[in-house]
Formats: structure tokens, sequence, C-alpha cells
């Protein structure tokens, strides 16, 4: 077949040099920020100052890791391989630059904002209303130069990794502006458009897909591209990619609300969450099962090449977090694992595993490559591999065994019918050696990567880079066919309807999951004694999204004999109808809050903020000395009040006039409550606000006993 003269081009080296760089500093510095995340529960001292407590700084570690760390590595992996199945130089050089430095200004100001308690408190979705929108500008960019490429690609089909590429792009596009709705009330505050039961639905839609489309879809790209590469082996099955694909695709949109189990989401939601991620072991397996098959006839190659040992395990890891997820969503396994360190282990195979090992791999592929050069050390790569197997074991055996301790603990009864342990503190003191074994997990898996970045800086300084790498091929020809094509093939000729096709399929299970939620009103009964917060209690209440309290604390009394016995009522959807955002957390490190409020006076959360080991001996939640040095900033009480009566919160017109008054005349009431129990603070000071706010969880419905029988 006569292909035409070749075409002279290069492909762009230093747009995915960068993204590489990127990559390993903000993994080192993330990882770093999660270890002292993790010591902080073995050593409570390390909460030593305001903008470094774990409430703080524990959403900086999940955003650098997240976004920092394995998106600059996806980044650098699709910038590399997306050029090279296109036979083309990206679109725009401007476009590459502008994804990298924009996207690197993002995580800046993530840096920056989530210590000072900049945050919306949304899992994974913290970061406030001006970084979301440059994210959504920064995305989109990405986006237009990935088409771009694509629609001047001088190679017809479509290989599978550019479909997953499509699919990440569109999916995570629309995630993230759903998800970002926000009304602002400054440029350092905003609420959530969505309140209760709503938002923690459109959350948790966002925060699983976010692992599927951010940390799952682009990397099972970046796998059928550098596996087979690696391997000098085509990939195991075309059809079977095929099944992987579009299955995966659509499944796992609607498997968001398996967070939410047993809580006050409609139980037909809560339903769908768990058929559909059932399911999805079938494409998750088929994808992980494709890339094994791939190295068939080569294992000799991987005990000898580090690089496929890393993929080996990153494939494994992602095989058992994928069979994991679907077992945690079944109603009887996740009565035992959810709020427990059971989910943290699970997040962290895959995290470490999945995510982590594969970007190895791909960093010790690409430097060799693009430097002209080859590896500096295989030793010190399988160290790396070695030392960061024995980092993921380390990390996730001992979280494992925590989360079964953890809810034996809170479910036990005695022979009498009360809870064994009653105190919720004995169940937090009893992990402090699994939780410093998970920390040495960590400081081993760290280790390697600074052996990584020695290794690989020692690559570098021995070759020379090639910043534009020299390339030719044919232009791309009028399309003839020969035989009869697999069906699929019309497809991947066409970007622009793979894309249409994968918005279309990732849409279908969010429309089912949110039209009759927010639409159909018997979904959440409203509840006429429950009213909205008082100006002062809102102020605790931002305090507390502020501090991170939700990281450890959930408000979500789940209808278990073990909960209502130790909290109280369990939660009823419309008792949240006024929370923009919802509060009912993911982890409970500490007690349940959402029947606290009068549960104990005024002076005991004084107290408790002050000190906490005052009222809970052993306790390793930090203290909040600023919050009784700081004064409450009352100057945007009146936006509030209009921020909220503009996304449906009943405060009467005008009542931001009021507001201040009425503010104040609640904090003197509590400086009065305190001063009996010989306790004198100003009224101004913010531990007046946060009391408010903690005595108001949970009273607006009064249950009456059952009469005995």
């Amino acid at each position: 077949m006569n292909h035409g003269t070749l075409e002279r081009f290069s492909y762009d080296n230093a747009t995915v040099r960068n993204f590489m760089y990127a990559t390993v500093i903000f993994g080192i510095v993330g990882m770093l920020v999660g270890l002292t995340v993790a010591l902080q529960l073995v050593f409570p001292a390390l909460n030593f100052a305001e903008y470094v407590t774990f409430g703080r700084i524990r959403p900086l570690h999940t955003n650098a890791v997240i976004f920092a760390f394995v998106g600059n590595g996806m980044f650098a992996g699709v910038y590399y391989s997306l050029q090279r199945l296109c036979k083309a130089r990206m679109w725009s050089d401007f476009l590459s630059k502008f994804n990298f430095w924009g996207w690197q200004l993002i995580i800046l100001a993530a840096a920056i904002t989530l210590p000072l308690g900049i945050t919306t408190s949304k899992e994974y979705a913290e970061l406030e209303w001006p970084i979301d929108i440059a994210i959504a500008i920064v995305w989109v960019a990405f986006g237009v130069n990935m088409f771009g490429t694509i629609l001047k690609r001088r190679e017809r089909h479509l290989y599978v990794a550019i479909w997953f590429y499509i699919a990440t792009f569109v999916t995570v596009a629309v995630l993230h502006i759903v998800n970002s709705f926000e009304f602002p009330v400054h440029i350092f505050k905003s609420y959530s458009w969505y309140a209760g039961v709503q938002d923690a639905l459109v959350q948790w839609w966002y925060g699983h897909n976010a692992v599927a489309f951010f940390l799952t879809t682009p990397f099972l790209g970046l796998m059928y591209y550098f596996v087979p590469k690696t391997a000098n082996r085509p990939i195991y099955s075309y059809r079977l990619s095929i099944i992987h694909f579009w299955a995966l695709i659509f499944i796992y949109i609607w498997a968001g609300p398996h967070h939410l189990l047993y809580t006050s989401l409609p139980d037909w939601a809560q339903s769908l969450g768990v058929v559909f991620s059932v399911m999805l072991i079938a494409p998750s397996w088929g994808g992980m099962l494709n890339g094994l098959f791939t190295l068939r006839g080569v294992w000799d190659k991987v005990r000898e090449e580090p690089i496929l040992k890393f993929m080996v395990v990153a494939l494994t890891c992602y095989g058992m977090a994928t069979f994991e997820g679907p077992m945690l969503s079944l109603k009887n396994v996740n009565a035992i694992a959810h709020f427990t360190d059971w989910v943290v282990a699970h997040v962290h195979v895959g995290g470490l595993g999945w995510n982590g090992f594969l970007t190895f791999a791909i960093l010790y592929y690409l430097v060799p490559k693009m430097w002209g050069t080859s590896l500096y050390s295989t030793k010190l790569a399988n160290f790396h591999f070695w030392i960061g197997t024995l980092g993921i074991i380390f990390y996730a055996v001992p979280m494992y065994w925590a989360g079964f301790v953890q809810s034996a603990m809170w479910k036990e009864f005695t022979a009498d019918g009360v809870l064994a342990y009653p105190n919720f503190l004995s169940t937090v003191t009893q992990l402090s050696t699994m939780y410093l074994l998970r920390s040495i997990g960590g400081a081993l898996f760290i280790v390697g990567v600074f052996v990584m970045a020695y290794n690989l800086l020692k690559t570098i300084a021995q070759g020379s880079f090639i910043a534009n790498e020299a390339a030719e091929a044919p232009a791309l020809q009028a399309y003839v066919p020969h035989g009869k094509d697999h069906w699929h093939r019309a497809i991947e000729r066409r970007p622009i309807q793979m894309l249409v096709f994968s918005l279309l399929v990732i849409l279908i299970g969010g429309l089912v999951e949110m039209i009759p939620t927010f639409l159909v009103k018997s979904n959440i009964p409203t509840i006429a004694s429950v009213k909205p917060y008082t100006p002062l209690e809102l102020e605790g209440r931002d305090i507390y999204i502020r501090e991170g309290c939700n990281n450890c604390h959930s408000q979500m009394v789940r209808p278990f004999r073990s909960e209502t016995a130790r909290y109280g009522e369990y939660s009823k959807a419309g008792e949240f109808v006024y929370d923009h955002p919802f509060l009912w957390g993911s982890k409970r490190t500490g007690p349940d809050l959402h029947r606290v409020g009068g549960k104990y006076p005024d002076s005991w959360h004084y107290n408790h903020m002050l000190d906490p080991t005052i009222t809970s001996a052993g306790s390793i939640m930090p203290a909040y000395p600023h919050l009784f040095e700081k004064s409450l900033n009352t100057s945007y009480i009146s936006g509030k009040i209009k921020a909220m009566r503009s996304i449906g919160v009943p405060y009467p017109a005008g009542y931001e006039a009021q507001a201040l008054g009425d503010l104040q005349i609640q904090s003197e009431s509590i400086v009065a409550s305190l001063a009996k129990d010989k306790i004198k603070v100003s009224s101004d000071k913010e531990i007046i606000a946060l009391i408010a706010y903690m005595q108001r969880l949970g009273i607006d419905i009064k249950v009456q006993p059952t009469a005995a029988k």
C-alpha cells in the first residue's frame, strides 16, 4: 500500500519533562504531609500550630497526592503517549504550557488556602470557588489541546488508550462543574448550591467518580500504552478492551451512592449504588486481566526488569481495590467497614499500589528515553520496588486490622444488653500501635520515592535531553475499506463521535439518580420543627468547616442498635434541608456529633476545645487555643444571610439587617451560661460561635420515648 510522502515533525518532550519534574516534587511533598498527618494520630503534639492541625492539613495531603502527584503524572503520560499514538505534535505549544503552569498555580493556591482553613469541606473538592473556576479553565485548555492533536493525527484509528483519555476529559469536566455549583459570599467563602441529602448525593457522585475518572480511567489508558511498550508485545485482547471501556464508563457513574449506605439518602438510590458497584467487578477485572495477560510469555523479563515489576504490582493492586470496592458496597459489609480505618486501607491500596506504582513505572520508562541514555541503576530501581511494596503492606495490613477492631468495639454489647465500650475514646486509644505501624509503612514508601528521585537525577545527568524529538510519518490517507471491519472501528475513526457517545453514556446514571432526588419531594420529607441556623450558629458552623472537624467527626447516626444506643435517634433526611454544605463525614476518628446538642453544658465544650484532655483523658484531638484568642469576624454576616436565602434557606426578607443584633444576644446568653461555671470570656470570641453551633446539632426533632410494655 502506498502511504505517500513521509512528513517530518517533532514531538514536544519539554512539556512531558516539566510534568515529570512536578510529579516527583509534589509526590514527595504530598507524601510527607501524609506522613505528618499519620503521625499526628500517634503523637498529638504534632498539632503544634493552628495551620498544621490534622483537620487543616489532611485535605492538603489528599489534594497534593491526587491532583499534584497523580495529576501531574497523568498529564506527563498523556502528553507523551498521545503524540506518539497520533503521530503528531501537540496541537498547541501555548496550550501545553498553559496547561502546565495553570495546573501548578492551582496546586500552589491549594497549598496556601487549605492550611488557612479556606475550604468548602467537600471531600476531594475542598477548593473554593475562584480556584474551581481556574480548574475548569485549565482542564478545558487540556481538552482542546488533546482534541486538536487527535483531529490533526496521522494515524486513522484511535488506539484504546485514547478512548480512555477522551472519557476522562469529558467526565471530569461534567463532574467538576456540577459538583462545584456554589453561591459566593466573598472571594474566600461560598456555600454549596445543594443542601443536605441532595448535596451528599451530588458530592459522592463526584467523589466516587473522581476516583473513577481521575485516578482510574486515565491510568488505564496509560496502562494500555506503556505495558505493551515495555513488554514489547501487543495488548492481549482488542475485543476485551472494547468491553472493558464501554462497560466501565457506563457502570462506574452509577456507583457513588454506595458511599451513603444506611444514611438518610433514599433507599432506592442506595440500592442503585449497590447494584452497579457489584457489576463493576466485571469490567474492572477485564482491564486488569487484559494488562496482565499482555505479559504472558515474558515473565522471565518481569523478574529482571523493574519497570515491569512495578506494572505487575500496580495491576494487581488495581484488581484488589476494584474487587474490594464492590464488596464494601454490599450493605452487610458496609455496616462493618464504613467510618472505619478499613476504608483508609482500601483507598491506599489503590492510591499507593495502582496510581503510585504505575506512575513510578512510567517515570522509569520515560526518563531514559527522553534523555537518550539508560537507567542509572537497575539495582536502585529494584530496591525502590521492594521497599515500596513493603511500605504498602506495612500501611494496609495495620489499617485493615484497625478497621476490624473499631467496628467490633463500636458494635459490641454486654450480656446485659448495654454497650461494652460506651466511651468512644476507648476505641481510639486501642489503635495507637496500628497507627504507628501505618506510619512506618508510609515512611518506607517515601524512602523509595527519594531513591527513585536520586536514580532519575543521576540518569538525567548522564544523558542529554531531547526537547524536540524528530519523527516522521505519512499524512493521514482517505479511508478505503478492506474487507469486513470490526464494527467498533467506525467509532474509532471519529473522535467527536467517541466524545459524544462517552458523554451520553456517563450522563445516564447521574441523571437517573439526581432528577428524582431533586424533583420528587417525598424523597426528602420536610420536618416542621427544623429551622434555619441562627446567625451565631451559622458563624460557628463556618468555623467548624474551617477547622476541618468533619475530617474526624461524622454527623450521621445510622439506624443500627449500636449507634442509637451510643448517640441517640437515627438521622432523618428532613433534618439537613438547610445544611449548605452537608457535613455527614466519611471517617470517625472521633465520635458522631449529630446528637451532641444539649448533651453537655457549654462549659464542657469550652474546656474540650481549650484542651481535649481536660474532658477526655487520652484524647488525640488537637487543642484549639486560637478560637479563644480570635475575635469573631461578623462583617460578612449580612452577606451570608443573603446568600443562604438565595439558595433556598427561608430567612425572612430583610433579616440580614437584624442578624447581627440576634447574634450578639445569643452570644451574651452563652457567656452568661459559662459564667455560672466560673468561666469568664468575651462574647466576641470565636469559641462562643462554635459552642452555639455544637449545642444546636440534632435538637430540632424531639423523639418521644417508647412506653414500657
